[in-house]
């Protein structure tokens, strides 16, 4: 088993995941600096409540990105796309109407200057072929309706992200919280889609492509006025595309001012403690309890953090000077990975809500530890968001003392290439011989599961 992404695992494995990571910073972190264990052993089990609570409260307010809870910014923006994409099939549709009466139209006026609007049949009747449009012919109508095999949902490559995000909707009923309150929510067993608000990569996007040359991005001032106009556009739901004209500097300041405004901030003020007790380590150790930080993350915060941190990285990347083939030198913009910590630190790592007494104000050791925390992020962002094999079979194996009818499922989607072997009593079996290096036996009890490999060996007995 190699590493993976931690994007890449289901959402029952995330939040398996939460739980473990919250277990062992328990064990390294001090008392006091990770608040979400004041309530002793429940802090475990509603980890994933505590953390993601606030993505519940939605607000009804007239501002659709600034000032307003990240889940509900990915929602908002979902429900505008998804209104586009209905408003598109609309205008095709409209457009199919029309040139199908238009054919209509035609073959009656070619039909009548012949002298006769209906031709006779042998039997001398008319001919079965009626003289009304066919709105939609019935290959077109039946795609239309979703009379489609699941074997052909393979085939639609352009769509497979849409399509993967409308299978991971939420029912309606879910933002209902009288609904929904008292049922436990079943969690996927496939990957959660890719939650980063539009406004953050499209900001992303352009400064890559225009701004990486751009000398004090991030430091020289903008255009107060056309900020202005940007963000009235972003909340009026509004499709903003920014392109070659629009200023750089208008750009970044209007990235600033996102993550600065959101009420909850994109590491959420339950682990502002914690994160800034890792500025006190040193080496592995602190990189591995940074890592298990982030696994505590709910996927949209995980999600757009690594989007800004790969963004962060490469606009490093270009913070010194360079030369091209023809050996013209192109000006570095001068922000090194310190610089950018310094600007986006207070933004990501906040004590207190905006607007709230005293939230601004941090003192040198605080200000101090946020950029060495940010610095570290950005600097190994690649890893940090990585799974290592231990990690999975850990995960795994408290998997098997929670949800044991999903294993096998989730093993055969690690090692797809392995064939399935048929099983005369599925009762009986757990269908993992035929996985390399797996052997497995049912005794009385428990189930115990081994592993060898070139590398380690585990032993998973887990009681029944």
């Amino acid at each position: 088993m190699q590493p993976v992404a931690l994007q890449s695992l289901s959402e029952l494995e995330r939040a398996s995941l939460q739980e473990l990571a919250l277990f062992q910073l328990q064990q390294r972190l001090p008392m006091g600096h990770l608040s979400l264990d004041r309530d002793g052993p429940k802090g475990i089990k509603s980890i994933r409540q505590k953390l993601e609570s606030f993505s519940k409260d939605r607000k009804d307010c007239s501002a659709h990105t600034f000032g307003v809870p990240l889940p509900q910014v990915i929602a908002n923006d979902r429900a505008c796309r998804q209104l586009q994409e209905a408003m598109g099939r609309s205008r095709r549709l409209c457009l199919e109407v029309e040139a199908t009466v238009t054919r209509f139209r035609a073959q009656r006026h070619k039909r009548l200057g012949m002298g006769t609007s209906c031709i006779r049949a042998p039997d001398g009747g008319c001919p079965e072929e009626p003289f009304s449009p066919a709105l939609v012919d019935k290959r077109s109508w039946s795609q239309r309706r979703g009379a489609m095999s699941v074997d052909s949902i393979t085939d639609l490559s352009d769509n497979a992200s849409e399509l993967l995000e409308a299978l991971q909707l939420s029912h309606p009923n879910e933002l209902d919280p009288r609904r929904s309150q008292g049922k436990k929510k079943l969690l996927s067993l496939n990957p959660i889609t890719w939650q980063v608000p539009r406004i953050v990569d499209r900001c992303c996007t352009h400064l890559e492509m225009h701004g990486l040359q751009t000398v004090g991005i991030f430091r020289v001032g903008s255009s107060k006025k056309r900020v202005q106009q940007l963000r009235e556009e972003f909340d009026r739901g509004l499709d903003v595309f920014l392109d070659e004209h629009q200023n750089v500097h208008d750009v970044a300041a209007l990235l600033k001012e996102f993550f600065r405004d959101l009420p909850d901030s994109l590491i959420p003020r339950e682990l502002y403690g914690a994160f800034l007790s890792t500025a006190s380590l040193e080496g592995q150790a602190q990189l591995d309890t940074l890592q298990l930080l982030l696994f505590l993350l709910p996927p949209c915060h995980s999600d757009t953090l690594l989007r800004l941190l790969r963004f962060l990285a490469k606009v490093a990347q270009h913070a010194e000077s360079s030369w091209d083939p023809q050996g013209r030198q192109i000006p570095g913009n001068k922000m090194t990975v310190s610089n950018l910590a310094t600007v986006f630190g207070p933004n990501i790592l906040q004590k207190e809500k905006p607007g709230e007494k005293d939230a601004g104000a941090l003192n040198f050791e605080d200000s101090a530890a946020i950029i060495l925390v940010l610095q570290r992020l950005i600097e190994h962002h690649h890893s940090l968001f990585m799974v290592s094999p231990e990690m999975q079979w850990d995960v795994l194996r408290r998997l098997f003392q929670t949800d044991p009818d999903v294993i096998e499922y989730l093993l055969r989607r690690k090692f797809p290439d392995v064939p399935s072997p048929e099983r005369e009593d599925p009762g009986e079996e757990l269908a993992l011989s035929a996985l390399p290096g797996w052997t497995h036996s049912l005794e009385r009890g428990s189930v115990s599961l081994e592993l060898y490999s070139n590398v380690s060996f585990l032993n998973l007995d887990v009681g029944i």
